[in-house]
């Protein structure tokens, strides 16, 4: 399965807001920091404040953030918000419709797809933003988006098996 651009860009959009923490951030900001067009962050923002992801803020002050915290995001909660069509190949389609399959309710296919959609959807529902901002790479990432250890206000949860 191949994800779009557009939940590419929610998620990239979602883990910078993260590592910032509470400080706001623009979405010029975020774009230039990941190297994507500013013009489709805008339509991603948009969509994530519809979604209760992000918090947006208009005038002096304003920027984005997010809505509620890390820990709370699942990463399959975004990616059905953000995809479009869950539909792996044309059998998902009804056999009226452009593309659908005349063997709908007739091949194994369709179940057998259905079945590792859900296992894909499954490990992404296991994990939240939190998960990610907590990675092993947690400075690299912060390097390389240019903001720096220490400066983003979250505290990175502990990774499992530490003595927990």
């Amino acid at each position: 399965m191949r994800l779009t651009l557009y939940t590419d860009y929610a998620l990239r959009t979602l883990i910078y807001l993260g590592l910032k923490g509470d400080r706001r951030a623009s979405i010029r900001e975020i774009a230039e920091a990941h190297r994507i067009s500013e013009n489709h962050l805008v339509k991603v923002v948009h969509r994530l404040g519809r979604g209760g992801f992000v918090e947006t803020m208009r005038g002096r002050g304003g920027g984005l953030r997010l809505a509620r915290p890390a820990a709370e995001i699942r990463v399959g909660d975004v990616v059905r918000f953000t995809e479009e069509d869950m539909a792996l190949v044309a059998c998902f389609q009804p056999p009226g419709e452009s593309g659908g399959c005349a063997l709908i309710d007739a091949c194994r296919l369709q179940s057998l797809l259905g079945e590792a959609l859900a296992a894909f959807m499954a490990v992404l529902d296991r994990r939240t933003l939190a998960d990610l901002l907590a990675a092993p790479e947690r400075e690299a990432v912060l390097a390389r988006l240019g903001l720096g250890p220490g400066t983003t206000g979250v505290e990175a949860p502990r990774a499992p098996g530490n003595g927990e």
